[in-house]
């Protein structure tokens, strides 16, 4: 029950107790106005005098500075030679005025003059410091110490006297010196700059006390006059500054060091080490002067700065005192500002107690005002604060005799249950959105199509709280095939036979009274709400299908219909009654089967391109294989050796191979695609090196060439015969030596024709034999420069033509047939290649080619031939590979590298070969062993293969563990079976390579 009109108040009855509130606040507004005031005062007094207080001490230590300076300046003005007497320092003349000035000089340690020759005399200022007289092996009371170095017929001899105040010699001693002025920096620098110079800081020779030099050359040369400052008496200083204030000083040199320091006692803080960097000092007094000073405050504004340090403020001051010619001191002043400001705080503290008690009476008459009032507001707040952070529970009931607030109480309750009632609303819209994302990242990144259909479907039946769906495919043939079949959790596979729905009839009408096939054809969304009375479509069609449809076409981009999603039975979540699918449900569906239609074309768009980039891999591969008839297969067949070797890895489940695996499909189409491509860099390589099966072949056998040279040799032998008889030999006698002629020219071809074969070894006496074959000659009268290509013409740009008829050798290297290599560097230093590079491209020479000692093929075509792996590197690297199949160039190219380092092109080692490159290696070496279409060598029997395979692997020419994979597998005998020929299939002992 509400509070009665008649005794309910309106809001402006309170204007009184705003009064009283602005009172109260005018109050605090001057309060915190005067207590600021107080502030600035306090501060103003505290900076000013402290300012003051800094120029006082720069003033006293620039004095002191100015002092020593004026005094090396007079001392320097004397000339060098004034100084002497008798070739040596006149010490009787300048130690006396030495004395006077550190005797009027109290915050001077030294003066001393140094002479070119080393002469010395230094007057240094005891004044009874026990610290200086222990260091200078002093007695007690001395009060000066006079120092010479004179040279002398036994040496350079250093005499010490010690003087009380009036100048009584207290005890004198001498030894030899040591000392040497002209190596003290301060004699170097003055000796070599104008004016006067300052040294750093260092330790003195005499009593190794820290302190600084300045010196300056003496008139004319020939000497340097120099005053010392010691640290300790910049200490002195600094204590006669501060006094019995509280607050400290420093003096820092212009590398941030800390020369002196002096703290009160009340500061209790402890003393830097002298010299010690600013930023190593253990006083955090000094850490305001790091880096870059007191932020700002320097000689330019004269001014000081207040810093909080240690829980107080402090005042700083900062001034700069030169010491020479490029060099500067700074002299720095603090204190805790309560040591200069108390008066004014004392004062300000009684006013802001008395206004305080002025406050402690008002505020109860406003608090007692307001209480009614803040009460009611305070619930309705804190609600408002809980209902900010979305929380609706609990009922606030606002009750008050002021009518706005209790009206307020009412709106807030009605406000609060059409934001509860909207924010349901909204948490379920944006749990179906996040359900939509999360489901589009999961259909962006799905591989597997079947669990890809199978989300989609349960997705979408969560989505609209469905008892059941269905997923229909496009079948290619104007069908849909029902794939997936879902009664609640439960998901099964569409029925095979008779599961496709013909969206057009026999008679080729679009079926229209059902509504999947309506979605398809009309590519829109079909919602019933009552399946069995829509007169829209057949009750047939509809029969058991439930009570409430939603049939979404999953449609492309490109507008194809990829397949339908029906939705079977709203359910609603409160009563659990079934229910029309309603409008903002429809919107999810559509934007589900939206996001499953483009994942889907874009799974079969990938499973396009993968079949695609597989074939044209194959074409390559073919085309390989195709280019060289006697290589026949091999890149077809060492894909399938290869992947039957890592299929047997896989499973190995022990020993160095264990640990191996193809875990995705992906990584085995990267092996698969690499062991087709691994030899693709053979396009490249000349049909004619590739099927060299003589030395003399190229474009074609050039061994009848030279067997017609024979012939020519032949025919010249028989007309030697006929010249012979008609010159009036005997023809028996013609006859026999034609027959030798004969029989030497067939022996010669026989010989050259066997060495074309390349079945044997050449040695050294077959290649003289050669040679000597070569030099018999005959007579060429056609030009040999005609019917030439552009290229062979070019070859003979350089070389004079024959006079005809012209001499040529039965077997020769001539320039011309020497190909040149051009265009420049041919391996690119990025990919690491460790090969050796023959000069030349090609060397047609016939002798270059028959002296070939192993084989067919001469260096440059050995090259050529090993050069196909480094195309195929080279060819892999252009391409733009995606992440998945970054490894392909490896699993291709790295099939003729050894684990020792001695195979091509990269010399890699064990430790740089992973297992599918070992794989690579197996398998080609062994297809290359078994295959019965090479050129120049018959097939090895299965025997024969694995015991040189064995001779690899021992040699670390191929990994073992593969090896003994390939035989305890019986991988060998497998691929055997299915590409050798039955007289290639013999017994393998096992054991002799397994033991």
């Amino acid at each position: 029950m509400g509070i009665p009109a008649g005794l309910k108040l309106r809001f402006h009855y309170l204007t009184t107790a705003l009064l009283a509130v602005f009172v109260v606040s005018l109050m605090g507004v001057f309060l915190f106005a005067a207590w600021n005031r107080f502030d600035e005062m306090a501060e103003e007094s505290a900076t000013g005098i402290f300012a003051h207080i800094a120029d006082h001490n720069a003033a006293r230590l620039q004095e002191m500075i100015a002092s020593a300076s004026r005094l090396v300046r007079i001392q320097a003005s004397v000339e060098a030679a004034r100084l002497h007497r008798d070739g040596r320092l006149d010490t009787a003349l300048v130690a006396p005025a030495l004395l006077v000035a550190v005797r009027e000089n109290p915050n001077l340690y030294g003066v001393y003059l140094g002479l070119a020759n080393d002469d010395f005399v230094q007057a240094i200022g005891v004044r009874g410091d026990p610290a200086v007289a222990q260091a200078l092996a002093a007695p007690a009371d001395t009060w000066f110490a006079l120092r010479t170095i004179l040279a002398g017929t036994g040496g350079r001899t250093e005499h010490w006297r010690f003087l009380d105040r009036d100048g009584g010699v207290l005890g004198e001693r001498r030894q030899p010196a040591e000392y040497r002025p002209g190596e003290r920096p301060w004699y170097d620098s003055a000796r070599r700059q104008p004016g006067l110079q300052a040294t750093d800081p260092y330790h003195f020779q005499s009593s190794q006390a820290l302190g600084l030099t300045l010196s300056q050359a003496v008139a004319g040369g020939g000497g340097v006059v120099g005053a010392d400052l010691a640290l300790g008496q910049l200490q002195r200083l600094l204590a006669d500054t501060v006094g019995e204030r509280e607050g400290g000083a420093a003096v820092i040199d212009s590398q941030r060091r800390v020369l002196a320091f002096h703290a009160s006692a009340a500061l209790h803080t402890p003393l830097p080490v002298p010299l010690q960097p600013l930023g190593e000092a253990l006083t955090p007094l000094l850490q305001p002067l790091n880096a870059a000073g007191v932020a700002g405050v320097g000689e330019a504004d004269k001014g000081s700065r207040l810093i909080d340090l240690q829980g107080q403020r402090y005042v700083y001051a900062l001034r700069e005192v030169a010491l020479s010619a490029g060099q500067t001191f700074q002299v720095a002043a603090f204190a805790p500002m309560s040591a200069f400001a108390g008066p004014i705080v004392r004062t300000r503290d009684d006013i802001m107690l008395i206004s305080a008690l002025v406050l402690a009476l008002a505020l109860p008459a406003s608090f007692f005002a307001s209480r009614q009032a803040s009460r009611a507001l305070g619930l309705l707040a804190a609600d408002s604060e809980r209902v900010k952070r979305l929380d609706f529970s609990g009922r606030v009931t606002v009750r008050s005799m002021f009518y706005e607030i209790d009206t307020l109480g009412e709106a807030h309750q009605t406000m609060k249950a059409s934001l509860l009632q909207r924010t349901r609303a909204l948490n379920e819209a944006l749990a179906k959105l996040q359900g939509l994302v999360d489901n589009g990242l999961l259909l962006s990144s799905e591989r597997d199509r079947e669990t890809l259909l199978r989300h989609v479907l349960e997705s979408g039946r969560q989505l609209c709280n469905a008892s059941g769906a269905r997923l229909y495919l496009a079948n290619g043939q104007d069908g849909l095939r029902l794939a997936l079949d879902s009664h609640g959790d439960q998901i099964s596979d569409g029925v095979e036979e008779g599961a496709s729905l013909a969206l057009h009839d026999a008679a080729g009408a679009p079926r229209l009274r059902d509504p999947v096939a309506l979605a398809a054809l009309e590519r829109r969304t079909v919602t019933v709400a009552d399946a069995a009375a829509d007169p829209r479509f057949d009750s047939a069609v509809e029969a058991g299908a439930g009570v409430s449809l939603l049939t979404v076409p999953m449609t492309a981009s490109s507008g194809e219909v990829m397949g339908v999603l029906q939705f079977i039975d709203a359910v609603d979540p409160d009563s659990g009654a079934t229910v029309p699918f309603g409008p903002d449900t429809v919107q999810y569906v559509e934007a589900l089967a939206s996001q499953s239609a483009v994942a889907l074309d874009n799974y079969q768009l990938l499973n396009a391109q993968q079949v695609l980039m597989d074939s044209l891999i194959q074409i390559i591969a073919s085309a390989i294989d195709a280019k060289s008839a006697y290589t026949g297969g091999h890149c077809a067949r060492v894909p399938e050796l290869a992947l039957m070797l890592a299929e047997e890895a896989c499973k190995t489940d022990h020993g160095p191979l264990a640990d191996f695996r193809f875990e995705t499909e992906d990584e085995w189409r990267e092996f698969r695609v690499g062991a087709w491509l691994h030899d693709c860099g053979k396009v490249t390589t000349p049909e004619y090196v590739m099927d060299k099966a003589t030395k003399l072949e190229t474009i074609y056998n050039r061994i009848h060439e030279i067997r017609t040279r024979f012939e020519v040799l032949l025919r010249d032998a028989e007309i030697e015969r006929l010249h012979a008889e008609r010159n009036g030999m005997e023809p028996a006698r013609a006859a026999a030596t034609l027959a030798g002629r004969v029989q030497q020219l067939q022996a010669d071809f026989a010989f050259v024709a066997a060495c074309n074969i390349g079945g044997e070894s050449i040695a050294d006496e077959d290649v003289q034999r050669l040679r000597r074959i070569g030099g018999q000659t005959w007579l060429r009268h056609f030009d040999d420069r005609l019917g030439l290509s552009h290229g062979e013409q070019r070859r003979l740009t350089d070389l004079p033509a024959a006079e005809l008829p012209a001499v040529e050798h039965l077997l020769a290297d001539k320039p011309e047939q020497v190909v040149p290599r051009t265009g420049g560097e041919p391996l690119d230093p990025r990919f690491g290649f460790r090969v050796t590079v023959p000069e030349h491209l090609y060397n047609f020479g016939e002798l270059h080619n028959l002296a070939v000692s192993r084989g067919t093929l001469t260096e440059e075509e050995r090259f050529k031939i090993n050069e196909h792996i480094i195309q195929t590197i080279v060819m892999l690297d252009r391409l733009p590979l995606p992440a998945h199949m970054k490894r392909v160039p490896e699993y291709a190219a790295t099939h003729h590298e050894t684990l020792i380092g001695t195979g091509y092109p990269r010399g890699l080692q064990a430790g740089q070969l992973s297992v599918p490159a070992r794989i690579m290696a197996v398998a080609d070496i062994f297809e290359a062993l078994t295959a019965p279409d090479r050129p120049y060598k018959k097939a090895k029997t299965l025997s024969e293969a694995i015991r040189i395979l064995d001779g690899f692997k021992r040699r670390e020419h191929i990994d073992a563990d593969v090896f003994d994979l390939f035989l305890r597998s019986g991988v060998y005998l497998r691929y055997a079976e299915r590409f050798l020929a039955p007289e290639q299939i013999d017994e393998v002992d096992l054991a002799a390579y397994l033991g």
